[in-house]
């Protein structure tokens, strides 16, 4: 029986993705280059987004000024996300989760005031019960964050089902004995899922009662 859902944020919740990438693709063309996608794929769902960038950008700068860098990548993407909501479907699936009497979590490798920040300009905060980060567990795809997601709402891994838009991220779930739905968004969708145990282009494909019916 299911008695909790655990998402996963950026890329799940909402398309904080396309903003990240967006910003950090301005970077490298303002330095004459172009991001390699593959390598963007590689890190989608870790914490090495910004080490991986800054190593590929000091092979043509060793002077790069990472301070400035992370601070102008950061303005970039608050401006960007302005006026982006939730991704489609995730408003009913928490009101259906409400309803249901279902308790709801976060497993996130983003940091803490980055996830938070971002929640309450969806006020989507006082929705979970429980926020996990990567700036106090180890990232994706490590299990770390989703066993602590687990420990938080005392609950087995077969009472919850995880919410994942990124191959790490299944990887990571399914490794804490998660049943795990991929939700690839427009970045991730070329990526391989076939480790998941079910693929929706968004929530909106499927409502949560049948989803939980299966």
């Amino acid at each position: 029986m299911t008695g909790a859902l655990i998402f996963d944020f950026d890329g799940t919740l909402v398309d904080t993705e396309a903003a990240v990438l967006t910003a950090w693709q301005e970077i490298f063309r303002e330095r004459g280059g172009e991001l390699p996608l593959d390598v963007w794929h590689t890190v989608i769902g870790t914490q090495n987004t910004a080490v991986a960038m800054f190593e590929l950008l000091e092979k043509n700068d060793e002077n790069l000024d990472r301070i400035a860098v992370r601070t102008g990548v950061r303005a970039r993407v608050t401006a960007l996300l302005e006026s982006e909501g939730p991704r489609p479907g995730v408003q009913e699936y928490l009101a259906e989760a409400e309803e249901q009497g279902l308790r709801l979590a976060i497993a996130s490798s983003s940091t803490g005031d980055w996830v938070t920040t971002q929640l309450n300009r969806l006020g989507l905060a006082d929705a979970f019960e429980a926020v996990l980060t990567g700036d106090l567990h180890e990232a994706k795809p490590s299990p770390d964050l989703y066993l602590a997601a687990l420990t938080a709402l005392d609950l087995p891994a077969s009472e919850a089902i995880a919410f994942e838009d990124s191959p790490h991220g299944v990887t990571a779930a399914k490794a804490a004995g998660l049943r795990c739905v991929a939700v690839p968004n427009a970045i991730t969708a070329v990526l391989n899922f076939d480790h998941a145990d079910l693929v929706l282009g968004s929530l909106a494909d499927k409502p949560l009662s049948e989803l939980l019916s299966r």
